[in-house]
């Protein structure tokens, strides 16, 4: 703004091809590609700096993602962000499969075609080249990924573009008990 009395709106960009289920919540500076699905009860934060999130990429139910004291977050092309999963102000690189109930902190960055396993805790700046395998708490290195076990990642973005058609065509409905 040019006179610094009006701040600019900060306002998500989603694409309309992008599925978000009910419960989701998206604010900020906040961009989301096209093909990627938000599932119930999830949260992006895009206030403390901009998220970026690629195309085809799936954010499963409850995972948080916030931007961190300006440091914003980059997650990739053909990611699967488990369930529950929390990334603050991190990047996360092409086809990376996030195991449910990890932790990506400020300023980690994630090679792509990586998978992080399960309940991992990835801590501030920690940096892991393409093709690992990540996990612990602290997370590190295992090995290099097994191409057969590239294909792991791969079928998960596809499972959940078929989840996203089923939804989309109420061939999956959800249950509310009626109040009376």
């Amino acid at each position: 703004m040019q006179d610094g009395d009006e701040e600019e709106v900060l306002k998500p960009r989603v694409h309309e091809s992008v599925f978000v289920a009910e419960g989701a919540q998206i604010y900020g500076d906040v961009e989301i590609g096209e093909g990627s699905s938000v599932w119930f009860n999830a949260v992006i934060r895009g206030d403390e700096g901009k998220i970026r999130i690629g195309r085809n990429t799936n954010i499963q139910d409850n995972v948080v993602i916030h931007s961190d004291m300006m440091v914003g977050v980059e997650i990739g092309d053909n990611v699967t962000v488990g369930h529950g999963a929390v990334i603050r102000g991190a990047r996360i690189g092409d086809n990376v499969m996030v195991g449910m109930n990890s932790t990506v902190m400020t300023n980690s960055e994630i090679g792509e075609n990586s998978i992080i396993g399960a309940n991992s805790f990835v801590p501030y700046n920690k940096k892991f080249p393409p093709r690992s395998l990540i996990i612990g708490t602290p997370a590190r290195l295992v090995r290099e990924l097994r191409d057969n076990e590239l294909e792991v990642s791969r079928l998960a973005t596809q499972i959940y573009k078929g989840l996203v058609k089923k939804y989309s065509e109420k061939r999956i409905v959800g249950y509310r008990k009626s109040e009376k």
